[in-house]
């Protein structure tokens, strides 16, 4: 693709010298966490992408403008406002054409990460089969663009409000390699267990790296899902936030709200219901992301 896309002086400088980057999505600023702590974990987590030898980038749409690099102001814009889209890839070319603020998810950050030729993305955690997805045929855009793109996603799994299982079983269909670092045990998003084995485990960033240039050199297009478990101590235990979601969803149920309205509606319904403790894990799953990813991308 050719569309114009408007570049930080840092991550033009980064591309033009060869340098790791790690792409990083916007909606966790726009509709993931409250302000300001939407702004305050971003921040963090492009300090950390720094700290570990790569730089960030930050993805969004401005104004229709397509950015690859965000400035302070322009964080604090998509932190605050009102008025953000939540963009996936079916809302790109409205967004962009009408002009509009839009903050990416999974499948369009990584349709902008690899029109820019970073190879790297690190995001909270990715979208999958939604619970019901038999009678609704709810399934994230996310796994089709993984299928297709050769951009790998760092993530602290599956989203636990998913279906775990049959999201597994989808990512299998569409020939995306699933490797859990330095575990045997596919995370759940808070927690470092779902009740399901990984279907592949690297315990160092030099291996995944490996695998990623031999995954590409071999002509096979499309992701790799790299799942890193939340750190031990920020976990919330699998069986305790089960019951937790189960209630949320009841919750989403009853007041009828679909689609991409749902995950936002859950995460702040889950943050009041455990008292900010899977908000904390939330944070401190992104950060130990964006570590991994940056580690990754140094090495490849």
């Amino acid at each position: 693709m050719t569309y114009p896309l408007q570049f930080s002086a840092e991550v033009a400088a980064a591309l033009k010298e060869n340098r790791p980057i790690v792409a990083l999505e916007s909606t966790i600023i726009a509709h993931g966490m409250p302000w300001p702590k939407n702004v305050e974990t971003a921040r963090e987590v492009e300090s950390i992408v720094r700290s570990r030898g790569a730089v960030p980038a930050t993805i969004a749409i401005l104004n229709g403008n397509i950015h690859v690099g965000l400035d302070d102001a322009q964080m604090d814009l998509l932190g605050n406002s009102k008025d953000v889209w939540k963009v996936s890839l079916r809302d790109m070319p409205y967004v962009v054409s009408q002009k509009l603020h839009g903050a990416t998810t999974v499948a369009a950050t990584m349709r902008i990460a690899s029109m820019a030729g970073i190879k790297v993305f690190v995001t909270g955690g990715i979208g999958g089969v939604h619970r019901g997805a038999e009678k609704t045929m709810d399934i994230s855009a996310d796994l089709t663009e993984m299928s297709m793109t050769n951009v790998a996603v760092v993530s602290a799994g599956v989203k636990s409000i998913l279906d775990i299982g049959l999201t597994l079983e989808y990512l299998e269909t569409l020939g995306i390699p699933v490797v859990t670092f330095n575990s045997d045990d596919f995370p759940s998003f808070y927690s470092r267990k779902s009740g399901f084995k990984t279907p592949l485990r690297l315990d160092t960033p030099k291996a995944i790296a490996d695998m990623l240039k031999t995954k590409w050199d071999l002509g096979l297009n499309g992701s790799v899902m790299i799942a890193n478990p939340v750190p031990a101590d920020k976990e919330v235990p699998f069986e305790k936030m089960e019951s937790y979601i189960r209630e949320a969803l009841n919750a989403a149920d009853e007041k009828g709200i679909k689609g991409k309205e749902t995950t936002p509606y859950l995460l702040k319904y889950l943050a009041n219901l455990t008292g900010g403790e899977s908000l904390a894990a939330n944070i401190s799953l992104v950060l130990n992301n964006a570590r991994l990813g940056a580690e990754i991308a140094a090495a490849l």
